[in-house]
């Protein structure tokens, strides 16, 4: 559907609530897409497909991330290019085969192409739910877009997290759990198609009342030098995002597992798996409103520290109850951090090039997902699953540093 031309375009949450609202509840099924496979695949890989090794086991984890990461980069080109609306559509359609091919799969193969499927998915159809709300917010309200956006996906990959362990635990790891996915397909398109509007005239409107608009004519190479390494706050929140995938990467490949060889029930594991990521949804309803108010720097720092610090809990601990808070105490960490590196990178980036800037710096953090299952794996190969996550712990904690050393504020309320 198109911009009404005769409707007046206007910036700020309050002025586009009603299409804010429906992107939320978009990104909310894209979420859930990707939160099928969380408790079960990574049992399905060792119970019906025989995998021993952690590093074979993890390798849909990193085909998910490596293409995920590459779409990303396009994604936000693509969508300052041809429009927002159609990359979300193309997105959808791409998810269609994933359930699909998660029922019926005979070989561990087809299991890491439905990944690779997932990973273009939610590479276009997540990049532009992100880059369609900060077009329709304005410069204002960028942590507070971003908090809704990141918590409704997490809120619900967290609820699908859960009710696949649930299902799986009363009717089996197949095909029952990944009905869910079917379903939430189906509505995306749907919604998405009929009634999602394309947000370029906002973003036009916003690049109108920029004084900086020479620096709106960059190449999308000018773009991906200034996120990786030239801007020196772009390229630390992409080293930081990076690293917020890599132990979100282990914790997807190896939080089933480890909390199965401790002998709990699958019901109770799908329960651990989403704790995490359910305090990390709804927590950014409260961190990315903050990040507008107190500045985004120091909230990624303290995120980081808080993230290894509920690693380390749940490496060290021997129960339920333990392992419960140290999973809490990591989603509050990436509550903090993760709506507000992307806010921060909103921040630096002009109207005209901001949908590349955003995708090169999910370049660089879903490719986190493929460098986590990698070397997470191979560490619980060669020693423990435990090892693992304390050497996942300790880059994380590094990376809060190297924010603190690099990275300046970006939003003005910190300065």
């Amino acid at each position: 559907m198109a911009t009404n031309p005769d409707r007046p375009i206007r910036l700020g949450l309050r002025e586009n609530l009603p299409q804010f609202a429906l992107l939320v509840g978009v990104n909310a099924l894209v979420g859930g897409l990707v939160g099928q496979e969380r408790t079960v695949l990574p049992l399905l890989a060792e119970r019906e497909f025989g995998l021993t090794g952690y590093t074979a086991a993890l390798t849909f984890i990193a085909a998910f991330g490596l293409t995920k990461a590459i779409v990303n980069l396009f994604a936000g080109a693509l969508a300052d290019r041809y429009g927002r609306k159609p990359v979300l559509l193309a997105g959808w359609l791409f998810g269609i085969p994933v359930p699909l091919l998660l029922i019926f799969a005979s070989s561990w193969g087809w299991i890491v192409v439905a990944n690779v499927l997932l990973g273009i998915n939610q590479g276009l159809a997540w990049s532009v739910t992100v880059i369609m709300k900060i077009d329709l917010v304005g410069p204002h309200r960028r942590g507070t877009a971003m908090g809704f956006n990141e918590a409704a996906g997490y809120g619900a990959v967290a609820l699908a997290a859960w009710t696949t362990g649930l299902i799986a635990e009363n009717a089996g790891l197949r095909p029952a759990p990944f009905f869910l996915g079917l379903a939430f397909v189906a509505l995306g398109l749907g919604l998405s198609a009929a009634f999602v509007r394309e947000t370029a005239g906002h973003v036009a409107q916003e690049a109108s009342s920029r004084l900086d608009s020479q620096h709106g004519k960059l190449t999308n190479r000018e773009v991906f030098a200034l996120g990786t390494w030239r801007h020196r706050s772009l390229a630390a929140a992409s080293r930081a995002g990076l690293v917020n995938n890599l132990n979100e990467g282990m914790a997807w490949g190896l939080f089933p597992i480890y909390f199965a060889l401790e002998g709990v029930e699958l019901g109770t594991i799908g329960l651990l798996v989403a704790i995490a990521p359910a305090v990390w949804g709804f927590g950014q309803l409260l961190t990315g409103a903050l990040s507008d108010r107190i500045g985004r720097k120091w909230l990624i720092v303290g995120g980081q520290l808080v993230e290894a610090i509920g690693l380390v809990t749940i490496a060290l601990g021997d129960s339920v109850r333990p392992w419960a808070i140290g999973s809490a105490l990591f989603g509050a960490g990436t509550a903090m951090a993760y709506p507000t590196l992307i806010a921060a990178v909103g921040d630096i980036a002009h109207p005209a090039w901001r949908g590349t800037a955003v995708g090169v710096y999910r370049m660089w953090r879903d490719l986190g997902f493929a460098v986590g299952a990698i070397v997470a794996g191979s560490i619980a190969d060669v020693s423990s699953v435990a090892t693992a996550i304390v050497v996942v712990a300790a880059i994380t904690a590094a990376s809060g540093l190297d924010v603190s050393m690099h990275m300046r504020e970006t939003s003005t309320a910190g300065r």
